[in-house]
């Protein structure tokens, strides 16, 4: 078994976060960095007017804005996001994501310890 938990990333390098991820034209490109019960890390590049529709999830999820601009909305309030910024999205509170521009994230999401 590998003692690396991270994957899909160059180790021990110097890396523009923003650049581990590409835009395709129409669509919303993704690369999962580390997925496990506790954490979820997950960049995503989308193409300008691409979304993902309201939903929700069982962890608080921390949005890192990398280059662009998107419109998330938590529980039915707007919030424009430009790189450089970040907002979090509670957990349980419905939630979705909209390129107002071509648009790159980091998505880190938390869950809760297992009982």
């Amino acid at each position: 078994m590998s003692d690396k938990y991270i994957k899909n990333i160059e180790f021990s390098t110097v890396l523009p976060l923003a650049d581990q991820v590409n835009y395709q034209p129409g669509q919303i490109v993704s690369k999962t960095l580390a997925q496990n019960k506790a954490l979820s890390l997950t960049l995503f590049a989308f193409d300008k007017d691409e979304e993902i529709s309201t939903h929700e999830s069982d962890g608080d999820a921390m949005v890192i804005a990398l280059d662009g601009k998107g419109k998330i909305t938590i529980d039915g309030e707007d919030f424009i996001l430009n790189a450089g910024e970040t907002i979090i999205m509670p957990s349980r509170k419905p939630h979705a994501v909209y390129a107002v521009e071509k648009f790159k994230m980091f998505l880190v999401v938390v869950f809760p310890p297992e009982k």
